[in-house]
């Protein structure tokens, strides 16, 4: 069965129906450009208020080493996801379990030391526990909101756990787990009212879709 992460929780109302409707992992954002951001302290108060086999995951993008592992002590996160241009060199300094992102364009990821070679050959780089993939738009590090062609990514499972991202929405879940079998799918903006607030009907909805499919 697929795994769910729902991202860009800002609340406790939302982390707690997230919880509550079956997701495995919650998403906090770090990232200073996002509308989700939200800050250290906050999120620790949240994550202490929900259950307990619930991974508290925290987006960072392009920030510095120090800054993240001092964010993962203070609010508690269990792992961390980079968005940016961080090296395989870079994730090694962090202190906890790593999901590296890569951005899809046309068939290929973007990123650090992509070239023409193969997205497998560039995942290899990474020693992490898990890689993401989101769809690439000029200047957005991440939560697009737009999909990608999902099959591109199919094959990529001998090399690591495949989190699907980029577009998601109670419409199309099914059909992308269906076509890409990831380890698990993530979603923020396609289960929203506006940034920052999920829409509890279509998440719930969301999550029971991705659970359908075995």
């Amino acid at each position: 069965m697929c795994k769910v992460k729902i991202c860009g929780i800002t609340n406790l109302e939302d982390a707690l129906a997230s919880c509550e409707y079956g997701a495995d992992a919650i998403g906090f954002v770090f990232h200073k450009k996002s509308p989700r951001l939200v800050e250290p302290e906050k999120v620790k108060e949240i994550i202490s208020k929900i259950a307990p086999f619930i991974t508290a995951v925290g987006v960072f993008v392009d920030e510095d080493t120090n800054k993240i592992n001092e964010i993962v002590k203070v609010a508690g996160l269990h792992a961390v996801q980079l968005h940016g241009n961080e090296s395989p060199e870079f994730c090694k300094g962090i202190h906890c379990k790593v999901i590296k992102a890569f951005r899809i364009r046309g068939a290929r990821a973007m990123g650090i030391g992509t070239g023409e070679q193969g997205i497998d050959k560039e995942m290899e780089r990474y020693n992490v526990s898990a890689y993401l993939f989101d769809t690439f738009k000029e200047d957005v590090a991440g939560g697009t909101g737009v999909t990608f062609n999902w099959g591109v990514v199919k094959d990529l499972r001998r090399v690591g756990r495949i989190i699907l991202s980029g577009g998601l929405n109670t419409e199309n879940v099914k059909q992308a787990i269906k076509i890409a079998m990831p380890y698990a799918v993530d979603v923020s903006s396609g289960v929203e009212e506006i940034p920052g607030k999920k829409d509890l009907r279509k998440l719930m909805e969301f999550i029971e879709r991705a659970k359908e499919i075995i």
